[in-house]
């Protein structure tokens, strides 16, 4: 049975199983997306092929063979046996894969969860046509909720399919791409049910500190780097601490009326988040293009969205620095407590139990 015909089966097999115990309104947005996980598969043709059609340009035929090395040496790195991961490339019509839906209430900033079985509950709905999700977007504001959307350029089914390369992709550099390749491997080789921000920031500590080591990072490269995150973790910092002065200014108001909340948004990015974020980047050296905070629209939801993946980063790192371990014994370390959490059924979150000793 071939690749399209496994996948395929594995969607259909999935989703029947979903429509025995999910909601009728859920089972039609499984299946939008469903069609739509089922349309990038075929389209999908087999590396070899695109790289051998006179028609495919040079430069995506070097994304293609760098993909396909970042692959081999990330499974090589973790000592684990390959997956079927980016064996075929899909060439999509549009520039992001899928849009993120995001929701918070107007007078919070708390991100709307959506749950399913098997998998868990997201803070967030994913959607391959942007039509869908600003119709969804459109669906939630009318019964006031605040909305974000935002593109994104690759994801993953977290082990359940075997991928394809995307030409989204194609728009990153060497770094960027290796980084985003061993991100998405990652999910395929670790992940906890119900742990978004746990994943998410797992994901992320592995894929940068291996991008270090794959592109042999100089002493000096390295320091350039720290510095460089320092500055932006700074800046999440910042934003965090802003965001919390948000929400104190909420818990004061009494009406309950949302235009009150709005003008309570209002007045807080006007008078308060934008003159703090730019002279925080003025005085990092962070150019306007850089600050990133100042590109984005800032409202409950991508306050809410943007909190999600921040809480978690730093208990990692001070994790790995606690133990004093190299980044493969560190992750057999993360992989070992997780078999111990399962044996032991606790109740309590993996990432409580994971990050106990650093109380």
């Amino acid at each position: 049975m071939d690749y399209l015909k496994k996948n395929t089966l594995k969607l259909l097999n999935i989703f029947f199983i979903f429509l025995l115990i999910s909601g009728c309104s859920k089972f039609q947005y499984l299946v939008e997306q469903g069609m739509g996980q089922a349309s990038l598969f075929l389209k999908a043709k087999k590396n070899q092929d695109v790289l051998e059609d006179p028609l495919t340009s040079e430069e995506v035929k070097k994304k293609i063979k760098q993909i396909q090395a970042y692959k081999s040496y990330f499974y090589k790195f973790f000592q684990r046996i390959p997956k079927g991961h980016y064996e075929k490339t899909t060439i999509l019509d549009r520039e992001a894969v899928t849009y993120l839906v995001t929701a918070s209430p107007f007078n919070k900033i708390e991100p709307k969860e959506e749950c399913f079985p098997f998998v868990g509950c997201f803070p967030y709905l994913g959607f391959f046509d942007k039509k869908s999700a600003i119709k969804y977007k459109n669906v939630l504001e009318k019964d006031h909720w605040v909305t974000w959307v935002r593109p994104v350029y690759a994801y993953s089914t977290l082990g359940n399919f075997n991928d394809p390369i995307l030409s989204s992709f194609f728009r990153y550099n060497d770094e960027v791409l290796a980084e985003l390749i061993f991100h998405e491997l990652f999910h395929s080789l670790f992940f906890i049910e119900n742990e978004v921000q746990l994943n998410e920031n797992l994901a992320n500590f592995f894929s940068k500190k291996l991008v270090a080591i794959y592109f042999n990072w100089s002493e000096a490269r390295k320091d350039q780097k720290v510095r460089e995150r320092s500055r932006y973790k700074g800046l999440d910092k910042l934003i965090v601490h802003l965001v919390k002065k948000l929400e104190n200014k909420y818990s004061r108001v009494q009406e309950k009326d949302k235009t009150k909340f709005e003008e309570v948004l209002k007045s807080f990015l006007e008078h308060h988040f934008e003159p703090k974020i730019r002279s925080y980047c003025s005085s990092n050296d962070l150019l306007p293009n850089r600050c990133y905070p100042l590109q984005r629209k800032w409202n409950n939801a991508s306050f809410a969205g943007f909190l999600t993946y921040e809480e978690e980063s730093q208990k990692i790192e001070n994790l790995e620095r606690k133990l004093g371990l190299n980044l493969l014994n560190f992750y057999i370390y993360i992989e070992n407590k997780h078999k111990e959490y399962l044996e032991n059924k606790l109740e309590t979150p993996f990432s409580t139990y994971l990050f106990s000793s650093l109380d």
